[in-house]
């Protein structure tokens, strides 16, 4: 039997008492932690389903207020409130300290900030930008800002200018939030969420930011202050341009005390007889690319893909010709007539035929030359059913805020351009889509320009389609710098029937006169390149390269492709940059298509597509 010594006790432990007290330490903090983890786990789960319930009420009754802003404006803000206090909602239980806590974690604190992000950027939008402005809105009603006798009462503008300025901030900054959130940890339903928030926020905040440029300009412009002049262009997509097509018409626009009426009707071609030399100088690297053209024939104005160069030439090459000199320029082309049409519905022509949203860019671009073979007769059938669309507008046909929808959708798709002489209006207008500048990279995005022109004579343009695409060979991790490629690829394709030497109008076709085959488009295509970026390679799918420029700090490369009725022609140009930017967009050239936007967009995680069917 063994003996104990004295001053011992037997413990079932191996492990010292020091050691027994830290591991029950460790038990408790442990424990402790799980508990707390359940606790932290519940109040974040219960708050985000809270939370979720709001948001959704919030996505659900987006449409009712866009119904409601259409119909009945009044009861618009009732609706834009009770959806603001969802929003409001959503942001508190989405921004507590427990829920900050949790968004560190690892896996889930991404998806947790991210719908945080969401929520607070959704609170910004309704209740800072959103409820404020229609709240500010109740006391003027839209139809205030509809013609009455050819006179819109500018004192409805003025009223909204402020809000309006105070709404466009506070959506920028809703915008903002969204595009600085890490997207790369994402996944699943939300990450998808995510990027269907980014595209709704962006667009209200340009939206916005148009609304608030517009009140605070169109009071000048139409005139409080005394009697304006504008020059109005209208691009015939037929024959492309950079910014459209050939300005076929142009038409004297004049506003006094809001009061708006067309004084003179002049075609692009009686503009540009007789002139024998270019109406200006132009600058060398503009000749390098355009030679002497855009000075010295009116169609080719905006063959320059820079509004704020093309409008004062405009300008100039007026006054030459008829003495008068405007105030401004704004061009526009038959799509954006088609989208006034949406909200006028349709005008009869002198011709005793009826031209609506449905016919309208067909009819002006492409029957009218099967209907009048003649060429005088064209401008005029074309002069005719502008000033019919306008007159429409004039007499306060149709519902305002569907005409303001439509050319906000105009304007958006850079269908719509306006340069003023005035420099602090043309102030108000740069940076946005209706100035018509060339495209600018910045740290997020990098910008491509694809102009395209025709360089055949013809009206053959109307019978192309590109197809332009734009894929980065690499993501940025977490937004760092890095050298990485972002590729542009572009289609051509001429959808003329194989008869076309035939079955198309001979003005259509151009019957050789240029030295083009009948039926063959030929097309001048310029590349804008993003800034900061060098170029890796550019050829077309038969190996041929570009001719190159400069201009406003673009490096621009320029091909010829030669198009046969049903042939294609492919393009492909890369280019290198270490770059944090994660989007690239392109402008390319609105066409006769209605239904696409002409800005071209992606991410390093897929490709943006635009085609034209």
């Amino acid at each position: 039997m063994t003996t104990k010594p004295k001053g011992t006790s037997v413990s079932s432990s191996p492990l010292p008492p020091a050691m027994l007290r830290a591991g029950r330490v460790v038990a408790w903090a442990v424990g402790a932690f799980l508990v707390f983890a359940v606790v932290v786990a519940a109040w974040v789960g219960v708050r985000g389903w809270m939370a979720y319930q709001h948001l959704s009420r919030v996505e659900a009754g987006i449409s009712e207020a866009s119904s409601a802003l259409a119909s009945d404006p009044g009861a618009a803000g009732a609706i834009v409130a009770r959806l603001a206090t969802d929003a409001s909602d959503a942001h508190d239980l989405t921004s507590d300290p427990v829920w900050h806590l949790a968004e560190g974690a690892p896996w889930v604190g991404p998806q947790l900030e991210a719908f945080g992000t969401v929520a607070s950027a959704g609170d910004a939008l309704l209740s800072d930008a959103l409820l404020p402005l229609v709240t500010a809105a109740q006391d003027t009603s839209f139809d205030a800002l509809k013609p009455v006798n050819g006179r819109i009462d500018t004192t409805g503008l003025a009223v909204l200018a402020q809000p309006a300025q105070l709404a466009a901030s506070a959506a920028a900054g809703a915008s903002d939030q969204l595009q600085g959130l890490n997207r790369t940890p994402l996944v699943g339903v939300l990450a998808r969420a995510v990027d269907k928030s980014s595209t709704v926020f962006e667009q209200a905040a340009t939206s916005l930011d148009a609304l608030s440029r517009a009140t605070r300009l169109l009071p000048d412009v139409l005139g409080q202050n005394g009697e304006r002049n504008y020059l109005l262009l209208v691009q015939n997509n037929a024959e492309w341009r950079s910014l459209g097509g050939i300005a076929g018409t142009a038409i004297l626009l004049k506003t006094n005390q809001g009061a708006i009426s067309l004084a003179n009707t002049e075609s692009g071609t009686s503009l540009s007889s007789g002139i024998k030399s270019p109406v200006v100088d132009l600058p060398a690297d503009v000749q390098n690319i355009y030679e002497t053209r855009p000075a010295r024939f009116f169609q080719n104005l905006t063959q320059v893909p820079d509004f704020t160069f093309d409008g004062p030439l405009a300008r100039e090459m007026y006054k030459q010709r008829t003495g008068v000199s405007v105030d401004g320029v704004i061009a526009l082309d038959p799509v954006v007539l088609s989208y006034l049409l949406r909200a006028t519905g349709p005008v009869a022509l002198p011709d005793g035929s009826t031209l609506s949203a449905e016919n309208a860019v067909k009819t002006l671009l492409s029957d009218v030359y099967q209907r009048y073979p003649d060429p005088s007769a064209q401008d005029a059938f074309f002069a005719a059913s502008t000033g019919a669309v306008f007159n429409a507008f004039l007499e306060g046909r149709g519902s305002t805020v569907s005409l303001l929808t439509n050319l906000a959708t105009a304007a958006d798709q850079r269908r719509v351009l306006m340069w003023s002489a005035d420099p602090d209006e043309q102030a108000i207008l740069e940076g946005s889509s209706v100035a018509g500048e060339l495209p600018q990279t910045d740290d997020d995005t990098a910008r491509f320009g694809v102009y395209l022109n025709d360089g055949g004579g013809s009206k053959m343009s109307y019978y192309v389609k590109p197809d332009v695409s734009l894929a980065w060979d690499q993501c940025a991790p977490d937004g760092r710098n890095g050298p990485r490629q972002l590729t542009l690829r572009m289609r051509l394709t001429n959808t003329a029937p194989t008869d076309a030497e035939t079955s198309l109008p001979r003005y259509v076709t151009a019957n050789g006169a240029f030295g083009t085959a009948p039926g063959t488009a030929t097309v001048v295509n310029n590349v804008y390149l993003p800034e900061g970026f060098e170029l890796v390679s550019a050829e077309t799918a038969t190996g041929t390269g570009p001719s190159t420029g400069t201009f406003e700090g673009h490096q621009v490369l320029t091909f010829g492709f030669q198009l046969l009725p049903q042939a294609s022609a492919d393009l492909t140009v890369t280019v290198r940059a270490t770059t944090t930017a994660s989007k690239a967009e392109a402008f390319v050239t609105p066409t006769a298509d209605a239904g696409i936007d002409p800005t071209v967009k992606a991410t390093c995680e897929a490709t943006g597509i635009a085609t034209l069917q």
